[in-house]
């Protein structure tokens, strides 16, 4: 039995380890229940608060999620998470470590959903009281059933309204912030560009790579930078609050 825990997963941690099995299991639900007609995406994933879709439970259900039509967003993911969530764990303990995921995956849904309030009382001055009304009424409607308005500016309203937002990137961001501030010397090699960076630089090229990217909001790009900027955030500050709270106790953490 003890010769088993020496394989791939023989050093991860049990959270760390579940949170990985989890979203997998999730993910083979999506695809299963998809090839059955039935999209419980909807429902799970994270919408607007003013949307009809929105239901309470999806600001934590949605960062179990990813995108059922590959597993690249899935990979990625639960590969930082195995590659940087075992180390956290390993100093934090199971307990703090779950919390501070759960935290960060929430800060993110928040955080976007302040950007998406801004955009959309921005994009209600353009329509008249007649139209908003109709997609208020039947746009949600139409999004849950694959349509949408024709015309680009009910369309795209529409879409900003009641679209659907899942992955655990913004826990994931969480996570890449907490490594950076605590091992914040150790080089890493991203894929992208494969020589060597302090664990700090990356996280803040990072951030600042997310911020133009959400602020530049190119047409076509389906990705929630200001949720990952959010995650990045929460636990940006929650570190900093357990810092300061542990130094009055005289402990790191």
């Amino acid at each position: 039995m003890n010769q088993n825990r020496g394989g791939m997963f023989g050093s991860v941690p049990p959270v760390t380890l579940n949170l990985i099995i989890l979203n997998a299991l999730f993910w083979v639900a999506q695809v299963v229940f998809a090839n059955k007609g039935i999209d419980i995406t909807t429902y799970l994933g994270l919408h607007y608060f003013k949307s009809d879709l929105f239901y309470p439970h999806q600001i934590i259900t949605y960062m179990f999620l990813h995108d059922a039509s590959g597993i690249t967003h899935l990979f990625f993911n639960m590969f930082a998470v195995f590659m940087f969530g075992r180390t956290l764990e390993m100093v934090w303990g199971g307990k703090r470590f779950l919390f501070y995921y759960i935290v960060t995956g929430i800060g993110a849904a928040l955080f976007n959903m302040l950007v998406v309030y801004i955009r959309i009382n921005a994009a209600e001055s353009e329509l008249s009281p007649e139209i908003l009304a109709e997609i208020y009424r039947n746009g949600a409607e139409l999004i849950s059933t694959g349509r949408n308005y024709a015309d680009p500016l009910l369309g795209g309203f529409n879409a900003l309204l009641n679209q659907t937002m899942v992955g655990a990137s913004g826990a994931v961001f969480g996570i890449l912030v907490a490594f950076g501030m605590l091992f914040p010397n150790v080089e890493l090699i991203a894929i992208l560009f494969p020589i060597p960076i302090k664990a700090k630089y990356f996280v803040i090229l990072y951030g600042v790579a997310e911020l133009f990217m959400g602020v530049w909001d190119r047409t076509g790009d389906n990705v929630a930078h200001f949720a990952h900027l959010g995650g990045l955030l929460t636990g940006f500050i929650l570190i900093l609050y357990w810092r300061r709270n542990n130094k009055k106790n005289g402990k790191f953490y």
